[in-house]
């Protein structure tokens, strides 16, 4: 096993996380808040006092059962990549979309997804790739939301998240 960590900005974090933890090689998620310029923001800050952060999975995953290319590509098909700071209902700053890193190395690989990824759209990505430089966990009952409120609001459908979680992952495309 070779764990890696990469963050994820995809709009709200409750369905980002539920299908991001549904992908057969992610061992771990935890929802909290990324490169924004307050220090320990709660939820009610990142939404009403512009902190700037994004809503964001912090993702511990298998490469060698769970290349970052196929990771990022399985990400992709629950964004639009085009929006800039609204993925569904959700609209706002910290909604926006990112691919946060913590490898130098992994750069050039989210570099060349995202590249791939424009040859689909006419229209610019709205995808920022950049360095993580801050991670603040959000409050407990953020953690696991959609497991703990099997009703609660998602802007991923669950038919995407149903699918990823019975693909077997050599068929992740």
């Amino acid at each position: 096993m070779k764990k890696q960590e990469i963050y994820l900005a995809g709009g709200c974090y409750w369905g980002t996380e539920k299908y991001m933890a549904s992908v057969k090689g992610v061992l771990e998620t935890a929802v909290g808040f990324a490169n924004g310029k307050t220090e320990r923001p709660t939820y009610e800050q990142v939404c009403k006092e512009n902190t700037d952060h994004a809503e964001t999975v912090h993702v511990v995953y298998d490469e060698e059962q769970l290349p970052l290319e196929t990771l990022l590509r399985l990400f992709y098909k629950i964004i639009d990549p085009t929006s800039v700071n609204q993925q569904g209902e959700d609209i706002g700053r910290q909604y926006r979309t990112g691919v946060y890193y913590t490898r130098e190395e992994d750069k050039v690989v989210i570099e060349q997804s995202l590249a791939q990824l424009q040859q689909a759209y006419e229209q610019p990505l709205a995808v920022e790739c950049c360095p993580l430089e801050q991670f603040w966990l959000a409050e407990e009952y953020h953690q696991k939301y959609l497991d703990k409120n099997p009703n609660g609001y998602c802007h991923v459908p669950w038919d995407l998240i149903d699918w990823v979680e019975n693909i077997d992952p050599k068929e992740y495309k």
